[in-house]
């Protein structure tokens, strides 16, 4: 998917493709980051060997953040948005650091640790699903072009905290660590003042059907990166701060940035696939089926989809406003559920011996088949603006205004197949159809100065109109006062 191919000066500011303000990534945006950062020393990483993970702290993390995501699906329409209830942001502060101080009490106090680690991992879970629907809630805000910038900038800086963590001695560490929860919310707070009124996530509420195709997508993924998890935390790494992954994160924002709108999207999980191939056939020939080049493959592979999810996930949320705590409490719940799946199958296979010395090969072969699956499924889309699937269902009056609102959006795009208009085209026509002015529209897409009226001349000129009352004709739209 091109989100932008721009004219041959639009796009470029002193020379340069994009204009600095987009190069820059806010630090507040980069907060998601600081929560990975936060589940890989707590629970999932390889920093400190917890005495409370004795029991099984691991599984019941992951559980109680599906139960949580889940249910705050089933009550988004009574609980969300979060962005404007500070009750939400201090029960999660508050439970994450509660949830890190009995992890590493539990250092201190071995004695007690078995009666630390189900507290710790309930409490972590419960918080840990709050902080990533908030964050999920800011970045369906933004349009696709931010989202993959501040998205793929997040997990780089995450990993950079991961680094500079591991330097601390164990009470330094403690210390720090309490603090990256209350930092991550705090910047989420920022981040939601630093957006526009009208920007913010709505308040209204509409029955959706779920874009079941797009949740499978990531599910399958999610079960070829279960299988081989065991094997990736034997490392000195954990998921977060795999050289795979900050790889694949920086390539991903330094594409978006040179290229602007002009950087093809479906690149990211074209070369994803072929990673997955290498991680899971070609270095297991050599004998490393879970060695460092494999581990690196499927990190990279893993994060690129991840990069990819977001950006539909967020984009049906910011073309159509669709509840973000709704849809991404079901996209994260059953992702964490079939994640859970392939470690669980992998264990079987390799505890019971059931295919003895091809056992390893049989697991690899069995997550490139869900990897191939969930490409194919990928690549049967038109490109990544679309609704997956996603459509109203009945309800009151707020549904036929979100209603009306993908009505346009559909009209757009019909438009924009019949006229040849490029994606980014397509998008500023849905801004103009939407009355927004030229300077807003400047603003949302992160462009410089004068390329929204170069992309509003190319379309009047592909549409054969002059104003915009005759846009408005073209759309069957009502002026509006």
């Amino acid at each position: 998917m091109e989100i932008e191919r721009d004219g041959e000066e639009a796009g470029r500011h002193n020379g340069r493709r994009v204009p600095w303000s987009a190069l820059c990534v806010p630090v507040a945006f980069l907060g998601l980051g600081v929560y990975r950062a936060w589940i890989e020393i707590v629970f999932v990483g390889s920093f400190v060997g917890f005495p409370a993970s004795s029991v099984p702290v691991r599984d019941l993390f992951d559980w109680t953040m599906v139960a949580t995501a889940l249910g705050c699906t089933l009550l988004a329409r009574h609980i969300g948005p979060f962005f404007n209830k500070r009750s939400v942001f201090a029960l999660c502060a508050a439970a994450l650091i509660a949830s890190t101080v009995l992890m590493f009490v539990s250092c201190w106090h071995v004695e007690a640790a078995s009666a630390l680690g189900v507290p710790s991992a309930l409490l972590g879970g419960f918080g840990i699903a709050l902080a990533i629907l908030v964050w999920s809630e800011l970045y369906s805000c933004l349009n696709p072009l931010r989202v993959a910038l501040y998205y793929s900038a997040s997990i780089a800086a995450g990993a950079l905290v991961l680094y500079v963590y591991r330097g601390f001695m164990l009470p330094w560490l403690f210390a720090m660590t309490a603090l990256l929860p209350a930092a991550s919310l705090l910047m989420a707070r920022r981040a939601f003042a630093s957006l526009p009124a009208a920007e913010l996530p709505s308040t209204s509420w509409s029955r959706f059907s779920v874009p079941w195709k797009a949740v499978l997508f990531m599910a399958a993924y999610a079960f070829g990166y279960g299988l081989l998890e065991g094997g990736m935390y034997q490392g000195p790494f954990g998921p977060h701060s795999a050289p795979g992954a900050v790889v694949v994160a920086l390539l991903v924002y330094l594409g978006v940035a040179m290229r602007g709108g002009r950087f093809d999207f479906s690149l990211i999980y074209r070369v994803a696939l072929p990673l997955v191939v290498v991680a899971l056939t070609i270095v297991p020939l050599f004998g490393y089926v879970q060695g460092q080049a494999a581990n690196f493959c499927m990190s990279g592979a893993y994060t690129a989809q991840s990069i990819i999810i977001m950006l539909i996930m967020a984009n049906i949320c910011y073309r159509f406003g669709v509840s973000a705590i709704w849809l991404f409490g079901i996209e994260r719940g059953v992702r964490q559920v079939v994640m859970w799946l392939g470690r669980m199958t992998a264990d079987a296979v390799e505890s019971q011996e059931v295919l003895g010395a091809m056992g390893d090969m049989a697991v690899a072969l069995l997550a490139l088949v869900a990897v191939v699956a969930a490409t194919t499924i990928l690549l049967s889309e038109r490109d990544l603006t679309s609704r997956w699937g996603a459509n109203f269902l009945s309800g009151g009056t707020d549904s036929a205004a979100l209603a009306r609102k993908q009505e346009l959006a559909d009209r757009c795009a019909e438009i924009a197949r019949r006229y040849k208009l490029s994606a980014r085209e397509e998008e500023v026509l849905l801004l103009l159809a939407q009355h927004k002015t030229v300077g807003i529209i400047e603003r949302e897409l992160v462009i410089a100065n004068g390329t929204a009226k170069a992309h509003v001349r190319h379309i009047y000129q592909k549409l054969d109109i002059h104003t915009r009352q005759e846009l408005f004709d073209l759309l069957d739209m009502e002026p509006r006062d």
